[in-house]
């Protein structure tokens, strides 16, 4: 069997919303959730919560989770993830741990379920040789590249984003699957160097609700609603 880490990436800067990552979320901080469905799931030897914020370190550690401090440089509003899953990964291993998989958790995913988390596991399980697993979701037929449009001023223009085939009809538009908000990265270790995901990547399918990735105010409250009445 293969082991895993979870590192949850949490820094307490936002540009949409205050604090995002401790937000009100049905009566819990936002990124309660995210430990919760790491915790349930039952399935990683250590949970990481890195960030530059003290409250959000304080309120992680009380649930349980390991906290690691992110120097400022790691912080800022354009820090890509990977530099941040490689400085926590780098720490844990200096204690002397490792693991075969880190799985990075994005805190405004508050609708991933431990379930989520368990289905796949056991995906990377029967495909060892994969280097990483990203969650997707089905892209809305009216997202579809057939149906992308370009605006000049507010007019619509009568050329297309991309060559099409004129489709209109949803029924025979292609199906196509897009990431969705970071809800679930698993990287290979060996991996971890070059990319968070990418080699040989297995597409792991969660629906649109499952899928929702906190990003403004309406987020907030469409998973408050939802959270609320589970």
């Amino acid at each position: 069997m293969h082991s895993f880490l979870a590192i949850i990436p949490a820094r307490g800067g936002s540009k949409g919303i205050h604090l995002k990552n401790i937000a009100n979320v049905a009566g819990k901080p936002l990124i309660y959730w995210t430990i919760k469905a790491a915790v349930d799931s039952n399935k990683f030897d250590d949970i990481i919560v890195t960030t530059d914020n003290h409250e959000i370190a304080e309120y992680a550690s009380g649930l349980g989770a390991y906290t690691l401090k992110r120097p400022k440089i790691l912080a800022l509003d354009d820090t890509p993830t990977l530099p941040v899953v490689q400085h926590a990964y780098a720490s844990y291993a200096k204690a002397g741990k490792s693991v075969d998989y880190v799985a990075t958790l994005q805190p405004t995913s508050p609708l991933r379920t431990a379930t989520h988390i368990k289905e796949a596991v056991q995906l990377i399980q029967e495909y060892p040789n994969a280097d990483s697993l990203v969650s997707v979701q089905r892209v809305p037929h009216n997202f579809n590249p057939d149906s992308l449009f370009c605006l000049d001023n507010d007019i619509l223009t009568s050329n297309q984003v991309v060559p099409c085939s004129r489709i209109f009809r949803r029924q025979e538009k292609p199906i196509y699957w897009a990431r969705n908000g970071a809800a679930l990265y698993f990287t290979k270790v060996c991996n971890l160097g070059k990319f968070i995901w990418g080699g040989e990547t297995l597409l792991y399918r969660m629906d649109k609700l499952s899928s929702l990735d906190i990003d403004d105010s309406d987020d907030l409250r469409i998973a408050d609603l939802v959270l609320r009445s589970l």
